[in-house]
């Protein structure tokens, strides 16, 4: 994880990161992005500053931005996954690192932007500066796992950072980067969509649950790379469990998992313990108190830079869990389980009325992941020095997955993701990956299961903030996206003393498919959902 900002305009070209003048404001809110190394590079048109996390060749070698000898330049947050096959394809270019990013610049200069990004394996924000062309190249993953934003200047100059925050003074219409998109100098072009399946696996059913077994267990050895210390996030849901378990099995030693709740009524943490004592990892849980969630409250919608009900309840525990992995231990790299429940359901996806509805859902919620879980999971990582990365994320992946024909992915046993459950069951005679309370364990959603009391604490807090009366008069203040519960009021609030009018930044509050039946409801959590049932047990 690291992060940078660039800006077209008329900059010193001596200008260094102890003679920033008015940058130094902008590149300042980045730093806890990349506390290990932190350059500023003027181009003929412009300056980059980069905040360094060193995950891959901790050496300076590795500190970007890279630079060729044509003049041009690279930043990248981001982790390039097949690198060493693709540092072969380069055959006039020498390295001087061992660096996954290195090889994207001369990968550019020989393929161009396009063929570039169609060639990655990764998870990436990427800014090239091209001199010969003087211009300014963007690129995001097909995901959108690491955050880009963009806007004009009030000079009408091209600007770009890895966070809201820093373009904030500079930019009057700021907009995420869109996944799966590159921006050639001139328009923004999809190269990828990763929800559109041209046409469904002509396969058994045997042959789809190797399928995703082989596929998930791939996309999690090769996150695994890494020159710093990796640990996990472990909720004893599913999705987190899975990835450790499968981690596990290719470590030599035991790894080092974290989960959260709350100190009276946390649900997930004893199944969390019961996952990480059947797999032999070293195992912390962090407790927090109604305290620590209040207290937290401005500095998580600070980092979140979003409003949405559901992303600022899901963000909370990970923003503590990830602040006690940041001050007390040695690890850079977190492992985490998001981006399952898109591809194989949520709770509510039970009420879906067609396959074809159920298929159309999961496109939609893939293609806004990097405004909700994905958003949360960068930030809360992030704001503490840290980095994501996310196995279901991975292209090859997800592409299988989305070419599932949905009538069997769609719950018709009772049990949500039975085709993941079931990719992961052991055969007769093999040892089980997971004990079966945890693979057959129903879904509850991070924010109840942390505690119900943790989202019962935050209502009664806005509670005693807000009247009916400000909640009824609240779309005079804010039209867009209205705030329609006192709850949603007071997140509002405090989004817009940081990123004031900045609203539309986020699409809309993350809730289930209002459509559908069961389905009409006016709070997001899986609590209000008809079939709960022992979800929160």
């Amino acid at each position: 994880m690291c992060g940078f900002i660039v800006i077209e305009g008329e900059f010193d070209s001596t200008m260094t990161s102890k003679t920033l003048g008015p940058f130094s404001n902008l590149y300042n809110k980045l730093t806890h992005r990349g506390p290990d190394d932190h350059k500023v590079v003027a181009f003929s048109r412009g300056v980059i500053g980069f905040h360094r996390l060193a995950i891959m060749d901790l050496s300076p070698q590795g500190a970007q931005p890279f630079k060729t000898k044509s003049g041009n330049l690279l930043v990248c947050n981001g982790e390039i996954y097949n690198y060493p096959q693709l540092k072969k394809e380069c055959l006039n270019h020498s390295f001087i690192s061992g660096s996954d990013c290195e090889v994207l610049l001369p990968l550019y200069e020989d393929l161009g932007l396009e063929a570039m990004v169609k060639k990655l394996d990764a998870e990436y924000a990427l800014i090239i500066w091209d001199e010969s062309k003087q211009k300014l190249l963007a690129a995001r993953d097909p995901m959108g796992i690491r955050p880009l934003f963009y806007g004009k200047t009030k000079e009408g100059k091209m600007a770009f950072a890895s966070e809201v925050k820093a373009l904030n003074d500079v930019c009057d219409d700021i907009k995420p980067f869109p996944p799966g998109h590159y921006f050639d100098g001139e328009k923004i072009i999809c190269y990828l969509d990763l929800s559109k399946a041209e046409k469904y696996h002509e396969l058994s059913q045997s042959e789809i649950l190797k399928g995703i077994n082989q596929r998930l267990t791939d996309a999690v050895d090769k996150r695994l790379q890494s020159d710093a210390e990796i640990g996990f996030l472990l909720s004893g849901g599913l999705d987190s469990s899975l990835v450790c378990a499968l981690a596990q099995k290719k470590s030599k030693k035991p790894i080092r998992t974290f989960s959260i709740g709350m100190t009276d009524d946390a649900i997930d943490s004893k199944y969390a313990k019961d996952v990480a004592d059947y797999i032999g990892a070293n195992h912390t849980n962090v407790s927090m108190t109604v305290k620590d969630v209040i207290d937290a409250l401005r500095d998580v919608i600070y980092h979140l830079e979003t409003w949405d009900i559901t992303t600022v309840r899901a963000s909370i525990g990970m923003y503590l869990v990830c602040k006690h992995i940041g001050e007390k231990t040695n690890i850079k790299v977190l492992l985490s389980g998001e981006v399952s429940d898109e591809l194989f359901g949520y709770k509510y996806t039970d009420f879906a009325p067609s396959p074809a509805e159920f298929q159309k859902e999961a496109a939609k919620r893939i293609h806004e992941l990097y405004i909700y879980d994905v958003l949360r999971a960068d930030r809360c990582i992030s704001a503490h020095s840290l980095e994501a990365r996310v196995p279901f994320s991975d292209q090859d992946f997800v592409s299988f997955v989305m070419s599932i024909d949905p009538k069997i992915k769609m719950n018709t046993t009772g049990m949500g993701k039975f085709l993941l459950r079931e990719a992961f069951k052991a055969g007769e005679g093999e040892e089980k990956l997971l004990p079966d309370h945890i693979l057959w364990r129903d879904k509850a959603a991070f924010s109840d299961a942390v505690g119900h009391s943790m989202v019962d604490e935050l209502k009664s807090y806005a509670d005693k903030k807000y009247t009916d009366e400000d909640v009824l008069n609240a779309s005079k203040k804010y039209p867009y996206k209205t705030p329609f519960t006192k709850e949603s009021l007071m997140y509002r609030e405090i989004f817009e003393e940081f990123y004031p009018g900045r609203a539309e930044l986020i699409k809309d509050f993350w809730m289930p498919n209002q459509t559908w039946d069961n389905c009409k409801v006016t709070d997001p959590s899986a609590r209000v959902l008809p079939n709960y049932g022992a979800s929160g047990k």
